[in-house]
């Protein structure tokens, strides 16, 4: 048998050899690769993508801003789907780089990993490292126009899709003649500089829906506003045919920044954490002499200044930065900080009152309820990606866990009055925090027990159905053993299932959790439900397609149904949401014709006093003679046939299925009627008792 490696016969050519020889290798030169694989240096070819552009552009002229140049950058969309981002900083270089022998201009837009900021000193500390970014969006552009003001002299220069040239017109579809080299094309007055950069994103790359996305570029411009203190951003949308103007100017830094997104009542002022540290890191550098890249060791300062507020809400709102850009995956400035402030608080308490034995503290109790703006900044930065969404310089967790550790102990153990009182009042939100995640756990770990000892057995007074599927099974919660027994008779018990309820279930809006746990009927309810309550409740898992709550059709049947409702839309409000709970419609009155006409029923039902008047004036009028109406005083009175034809029969029953148009109102509502303030309630009733009309009182 021969070798499986080696061919059947050694002279003639393989196949393979044939189809893969030098010729067929693709040699992709200058912005090439970046038209053939844009994702690589953009993340998608949609709205993201076509977004990342516009940062890139944008992030040069903040960088400008950074390093001391320029107080303005103004930003427009233009009807034509074009782009223009102007600053008033020093311009772009015009005089020719030597080795390459063309205007700076041309190299910053036609050279990838090219420009100011690989360690020449013309940025200290900036967001981009790579040198792709303006010739990225040279390359993916059908139309690129950039404009210099610089030594009294106007430059410009364009490009087609990477390429430099003359336009012979406007927009990207003029004719276009391949040229090269920067042109003056005016006088600038004297002391003014800057650059003005337009381009038309080509549809050849971009997806058709991409759009730029107006409400992230005004976040972006108003969150840059804050990181760079004094810098006016200036967005106008002229897409619409009308000029939107937006501008962004704060002179309060990350401290107003922080202040702004804050939510719920401040329990501390805006700390600011601010120091710096240096680090030495290895690079490589290129040797003029030789050419080659040789590894040196260079000192980096880092850094780290850090706004941060506790309040009483429970939520956490954490943004970081490097260099104003944005980190929105963290990093390893991040790390540092979530680890100073829990070793700093377990420090800060050990060994008060506040801090008992067998507390402890995790960054998620630090965490609750801060808002904190975390920037550092360092020359080249070591990001993941072009995207640069995450930090990866190593020495940053070290330096900012030791300048928030320093900083924020120093406010934890203030013995000035104002900070001493804020210190303990946020302290004891983190211990709080803490021991509240505690019970939580304890809570859960003995929910787990219980539901291990009892998952096995339903409660024995449940009256399941035959049928194991959700999308047709219903379960009916009935008030009381008579109303059961009657609905046992009428059900189709191959998909509806009864569980009776004995009175009034908990009040669950005043009560605990453990005391609804504690409570026999909502427990059983939401075992039989299946699905768990609160924060752990599972839509998917339901035993049930519908819940229904039949109750009887007066004032106890109405706060029962109330009741059911402040339960399920308190534990298991996914199951509202979805539109899978409803309230069961019995009649109030029957009608029994003792004459009835061709084609009409011997009974009538009716479901309003109103609908019973109208229904009685209407039989009268036609001559059609009928027995005294029978008033329905619960479903107990109804007889099997008559509850399955009017409530539980599918093909006739009338359901009102309760809804969460807004959970926020819905919220207030709740507690307005179920809650423990009483004043709220009183003052509902009493409104609400000037519209009810005294005939309608059933007594």
């Amino acid at each position: 048998m021969p070798n499986a490696m080696t061919p059947a016969n050694k002279n003639a050519p393989t196949s393979a050899g044939r189809d893969y020889e030098a010729k067929h290798l693709l040699v992709l030169e200058g912005l090439e690769a970046v038209r053939k694989r844009p994702a690589m240096y953009i993340g998608s070819t949609d709205t993201k993508g076509l977004m990342h552009c516009l940062w890139e552009i944008i992030d040069n002229a903040i960088d400008e801003a950074l390093g001391g140049s320029g107080d303005a950058i103004e930003i427009f969309l233009h009807s034509d789907g074009s782009v223009q981002v102007d600053d008033h900083a020093r311009g772009m270089p015009v005089d020719t780089e030597p080795r390459t022998g063309l205007s700076g201009v041309e190299v910053i837009f036609t050279k990838l990993h090219a420009g100011g900021k690989f360690g020449g000193g013309a940025y200290n500390a900036t967001g981009g490292l790579h040198g792709v970014g303006a010739s990225v969006v040279n390359a993916l552009s059908s139309r690129l126009d950039v404009q210099v003001d610089r030594a009294g002299k106007t430059y410009e220069m364009s490009f087609r899709r990477g390429t430099p040239g003359v336009f012979d017109g406007d927009g990207p579809d003029a004719p276009f003649t391949p040229q090269g080299g920067l042109r003056v094309v005016g006088k600038a007055k004297r002391g003014v500089t800057g650059s003005r950069v337009r381009y038309w994103p080509d549809r050849q790359i971009f997806l058709k829906d991409a759009q730029l996305n107006v409400d992230s570029l005004l976040a972006r411009a108003r969150q840059s506003s804050f990181l760079v203190p004094g810098l006016r951003f200036t967005v106008t949308d002229s897409r619409s045919g009308v000029d939107e103007v937006e501008v962004f100017h704060h002179q309060g830094g990350i401290s107003e920044f922080c202040d702004y997104l804050s939510q719920g009542a401040p329990i501390s002022d805006v700390l600011r954490l601010q120091g710096s540290d240096v680090f030495t890191e290895t690079v490589p550098m290129l040797d003029a002499a030789t050419g080659a890249m040789t590894p040196q060791d260079v000192e980096r300062e880092l850094t780290v200044d850090i706004a941060v507020r506790w309040s009483n809400s429970y939520d956490t709102t954490l943004k970081s930065f490097v260099n104003i850009i944005s980190t929105p995956k963290g990093g390893t400035h991040v790390q540092g900080f979530e680890r100073a402030l829990t070793r700093t608080f377990t420090k800060a308490m050990e060994g008060t009152r506040l801090m008992k034995a067998g507390d402890d503290i995790i960054k998620d109790d630090c965490l609750e309820g801060v808002t904190a703006v975390v920037t550092v900044r360092l020359a080249e930065p070591q990001f993941e990606g072009q995207t640069k969404e995450v930090l990866g310089t190593p020495p940053a967790t070290r330096i900012v866990q030791r300048v928030v550790e320093r900083e924020l102990g120093d406010f934890l153990a203030s013995t000035k009055p104002a900070q001493k009182a804020q210190a303990r009042q946020v302290m004891e939100k983190v211990i709080g925090a803490s021991r509240t995640r505690v019970a939580a756990r304890a809570h859960k770990e003995n929910q787990r027990r219980k539901n291990a000892l009892e998952s096995s057995t339903l409660p024995p007074k449940l009256k399941d159905c035959r049928s194991n599927d959700s999308e047709l099974t219903e379960l009916f919660i009935v008030e009381g053993d008579s109303a059961l027994g009657t609905a046992g008779r009428a059900r189709n018990s191959e998909h509806q299932a009864l569980l009776p309820i004995r009175g009034k279930i908990l009040n669950v809006q005043k009560a605990s959790v453990g005391d609804m746990l504690k409570n026999a009927e909502c427990a059983a309810i939401i075992q039989v439900v299946g699905a768990g309550s609160g924060r752990t409740f599972d839509v998917d898992q339901a035993r049930y397609g519908k819940v229904i709550f039949m109750a009887d059709a007066d004032s106890d049947g109405a706060h029962i149904r109330c009741l059911l409702a402040t339960l399920f839309f308190r534990y298991m409000r996914p199951l509202v949401e979805a539109g899978r709970v409803y309230s069961a419609v019995p009649p109030l009155h029957r009608f029994e014709l003792t004459n009835p006409k061709k084609g009409m029923d011997k009974y009538i039902y009716t479901y309003s006093d109103a609908e019973y008047q109208r229904k009685m004036a209407e039989l009268t009028k036609k001559g059609i003679n009928f027995k005294e109406p029978q008033r329905y005083k619960g479903l107990g009175e109804m007889d099997a046939d008559q509850l399955q034809e009017t409530t539980m029969d599918p093909r006739h029953r009338a359901l009102r299925r309760i809804t969460v148009d807004d959970a926020e109102t819905a919220e207030k509502t709740f507690e307005i009627l179920m809650g423990n303030e009483v004043a709220p309630r009183k003052e509902f009733i009493v409104e609400g008792a000037y519209k009810l009309d005294a005939d309608q009182i059933d007594a």
